[in-house]
């Protein structure tokens, strides 16, 4: 079928799926390195206890069928060794059953992560990630032009990525249509990036141009992915500068790279495309059975995107096939922050000494600059702003963070910039306080040489020992 093909793409998927690949091997190094204090048999939402509770069906898993720290390990570094693999270009090395079963591995190990990662795991990239991963599978390799049906689904993800972010921020918060959210957002934001401070101090007008120029972005050009070309292209390629401006402005885990990686299913890029054979029957015939039963699932997030009840970030299967997405809804004017502090005394006092546990990326100590970690993701610095929300959102695992500090526990700690303690002499009692925050103003920044100001608030968790960790409130 010469429609079936699209062999002005070759390069386009080319680039794709490396991309994609790295993305993937970023997603399982995270993995790989947080799960045992997040979700290993002492972790903070152990495994175990979440695959006896919940049935297959509904989290189908490998870890249904056996779950253990050792296990999970196994898995993690398996995906990252796959995913090397394929940003290498060992699937074009192998015949097109075996390349795609080779794509199949990283996307099935991934599955497995998500649907017991809990709290952990409920962030919309992780499902974006999968959506995506599942249609690199039938994308091909060198023995064939990427399919036309599989580029038109990788752009109808991005659509909805970019046209429900839109309408959610719409529908949501009144600052978005007046256009003031960003005197706020860079401030407020889950976990800023070392340009945030700056991104914050721009003029106000120039905030407001670059509200209207996000509308236009996610509202308009959205429609121009499906048009002819140059016109795809472009739509495209602003897609990809509206992203690298997220990137350069916050920490968003690896959700600014995968709608990058997207737009390039819409990015005819010059060059000669190999001479490709066509496209073996039973490829075509899984290729378009695989689209149409997406194209059948779909409904349910066009209906999402059409209802005034948006919501955002939810997956209709247990396989995450097809996806709601959105971000930023609402935006905060306030940032708080949770402070945790420990003290060595047998009894803690008024004048006690209480030194101050360091996070990675989360807000901290006033004088510490923010860094650039994505696409890499800290689950537990962005819980943490979750929790300064409310208490809430930390109800069931805050209480273990806390006794798992209180045991000076190395995985945890390892989460960790810094413990105030040595490795010998975990602390007496943990506490955690709730702190407003603020950038400061340019004068501020030339007198202390701190990015912020932080106000205490309230007491977030009372003075608790090891023995009856008290709950946040």
């Amino acid at each position: 079928m010469d429609w079936f093909t699209a062999p002005d793409y070759w390069l386009s998927r080319l680039i794709l799926q490396r991309a994609l690949a790295g993305l993937y091997f970023v997603a399982f190094l995270a993995a790989a390195l947080q799960f045992r204090a997040l979700l290993g048999e002492r972790g903070m939402l152990p495994v175990p206890r979440f695959v006896a509770r919940v049935p297959f069906r509904r989290a189908p898993s490998l870890f249904q069928l056996h779950c253990s720290d050792r296990f999970f390990a196994c898995c993690a570094w398996t995906g990252c060794a796959v995913a090397v693999a394929l940003a290498a270009g060992l699937d074009s090395r192998l015949p097109l059953w075996g390349g795609m079963l080779l794509w199949l591995v990283p996307w099935l190990l991934y599955l497995s992560i998500v649907n017991v990662g809990q709290t952990w795991y409920g962030f919309g990239w992780e499902s974006l990630l999968l959506e995506v991963g599942f249609l690199a599978v039938f994308l091909g390799n060198d023995e064939v032009a990427p399919p036309v049906v599989v580029l038109f689904l990788l752009r109808w993800i991005l659509f909805r990525v970019e046209f429900g972010a839109g309408l959610i921020k719409m529908r949501g918060d009144a600052c978005w249509r007046k256009l003031t959210c960003l005197d706020h957002h860079h401030e407020t934001q889950p976990m800023p990036g070392p340009l945030s401070w700056w991104f914050h101090h721009l003029p106000r007008p120039l905030h407001r141009v670059e509200v209207a120029a996000n509308h236009v972005t996610q509202l308009v050009v959205p429609f121009l992915l499906f048009t002819p070309q140059p016109i795809a292209t472009t739509a495209a390629a602003l897609m990809i500068v509206t992203q690298l401006w997220l990137v350069l402005s916050g920490n968003f885990a690896w959700l600014n790279w995968i709608t990058m990686v997207l737009a390039l299913s819409a990015v005819r890029l010059r060059g000669d495309p190999p001479a490709l054979p066509d496209a073996p029957l039973w490829y075509e015939v899984l290729v378009l059975t695989v689209a149409a039963l997406l194209l059948g699932l779909s409904h349910r997030p066009v209906r999402n995107l059409l209802s005034r009840r948006q919501i955002m970030n939810r997956s209709f299967d247990p396989l995450h096939l097809v996806n709601t997405y959105g971000a930023f809804g609402s935006v905060s004017r306030i940032r708080y922050e949770v402070v945790v502090e420990g003290t060595a005394d047998d009894v803690p006092r008024g004048d006690s000494e209480w030194r101050e546990y360091e996070f990675r990326g989360k807000p901290g100590d006033p004088r510490h600059w923010p860094r650039q970690f994505a696409p890499y993701h800290l689950r537990l610095d962005w819980m943490m702003w979750f929790a300064a929300l409310s208490p809430a959102y930390a109800e069931s695992w805050f209480g273990t963070l806390v006794e798992r500090l209180l045991e000076n526990d190395e995985a945890t700690l390892g989460l960790l910039r810094r413990s105030p303690f040595p490795a010998d002499a975990p602390p007496r009692y943990v506490r955690a306080r709730l702190f407003r925050y603020r950038y400061t103003t340019w004068r501020e920044l030339r007198a202390t040489g701190a990015c912020w100001e932080r106000t205490f608030v309230r007491e977030y968790l009372p003075p608790t020992r090891l023995i009856g960790v008290a709950r946040p409130r």
